[in-house]
Order: C-alpha cells, then structure tokens, then sequence
C-alpha cells in the first residue's frame, strides 16, 4: 500500500499534493473564520453544522460520515473525479476545521456588533477563495460534494453546471434552516461571492505555480 501510495505521489507529482493539501488546510481555516463570524457558513458546511447540531454530535464526525455517503456515489457515477484531493477533502477537512475554530475561540471571544461580524466574515471569504484555488487547481481530485454538481451536469444534458450547482446549494440551504441552522449573509455571500474570489486567486497565484504546466484546472 506504502508503496501505491508513493507511486501515486511520483505520478501525480509531489507539487501538486503539497498544494492540495495546502489548499484543505485554508479551506478549512475559512469555513472555521465563516463559522467564528457567526453569519451562515456555505451551505454544505452549514448543513451538516446545523445537523451535528440537532443531532449531538462532533460536526466532524459528522462530515466524515455524510462525506462517505456522498463519496458512494461519486464512485458510482463519477469515478474519473475521484482523485487524492478526493480522500483528503473527505477525510480530513471537517477536523481541520474544528482545529482552527477552536483556536479562533481560544485566542478571542466571538467577534459581536455586526460591522465586526462582517470584517471577520470577509477575511473568511478570503481565506476560503484561496484554499479552494488551491485545492482544485492542482487537479487531483474532487471533494464528494463539488463531484453532485458535476455529476448531474454529465447525466442530464439539457442541465448547465451553474444551475445544478445552485440546486445542490439550495438543497442544503434549506436543510440548513430546517435543522434550525444560520441561514444568512455568509451563507449567499459562499453561494455567490466566492466564484470570483477563487478566479482571482487562480489567475494571479495558484496557476503561476505551475507554470505552463497544461494538466491544472
């Protein structure tokens, strides 16, 4: 297995993992800031936030399990996604997001008044811009959830990828406030105010480190 797994690494190039692994390490560092805020979180991870919630349980057990669930499908329906960003995503980025709320608790109480509420929910949008760009660029896999949109995109045709993308949104948006979670201005700012700030981040950082590399998303 030790040795599959360094193959894999040769292959895939060493670059490119450490910049996916980079990449979940600031995505997860983002929803964590988006949470600290206190205004909605994107809407996969206010979903299963406001499930771990009501149900009792460690939010990133949680993921874990939703993630495998999900994971199922995309090995059923969209095995060429399924990648080492994949199993890193999956596995690991509800706890590195627990790691860095708790942090964020730790050093500070929660930020209160709205204007710093929006000052922490901005440098989340930041944060989270740029470990996506991160994690996606290198081209190494596609977490369970992002793999829905796409999948739908492939099987039905006369679907566009924008709006498969805000149906699984919505989707858990709405699950989000039934569970009796934040449903609120962090959350439309991830639906739609994140695809620019990862645009800018790819453009101006993350594929400059590839070069002319042509395999990068």
């Amino acid at each position: 297995m030790g040795n599959r797994i360094s193959a894999y690494c040769r292959r895939t190039g060493w670059k490119r993992m450490l910049v996916m692994v980079l990449g979940n390490i600031f995505l997860g560092m983002g929803i964590s800031i988006f949470k600290f805020a206190g205004l909605g979180n994107d809407p996969y991870s206010g979903m299963v936030m406001a499930l771990a919630d009501r149900a009792g349980v460690p939010y990133a057990n949680l993921l874990l399990v939703v993630n495998l669930f999900i994971f199922i499908l995309e090995a059923g329906f969209g095995r060429p996604l399924i990648g080492a960003g994949t199993l890193v995503n999956a596995f690991f980025l509800g706890y590195i997001t627990t790691f860095f709320y708790r942090l964020w608790t730790w050093i500070s109480p929660l930020p209160q008044g709205l204007p710093v509420r929006i000052l922490v929910m901005l440098a989340g949008t930041a944060v989270t811009g740029f470990g996506v760009s991160m994690y996606q660029t290198p081209n190494v896999g596609v977490s369970p959830y992002d793999s829905m949109s796409l999948i739908l995109t492939k099987r039905l045709p006369k679907s566009s990828y924008f709006c498969n993308r805000i149906f699984t949104d919505a989707v858990c948006a709405l699950v989000c406030f039934l569970a009796g979670g934040i449903v609120g201005l962090g959350t439309l700012v991830s639906a739609f105010g994140l695809g620019p700030v990862i645009n800018f981040f790819n453009v101006y950082f993350t594929r400059k480190l590839f070069g002319k590399d042509e395999d990068i998303l």
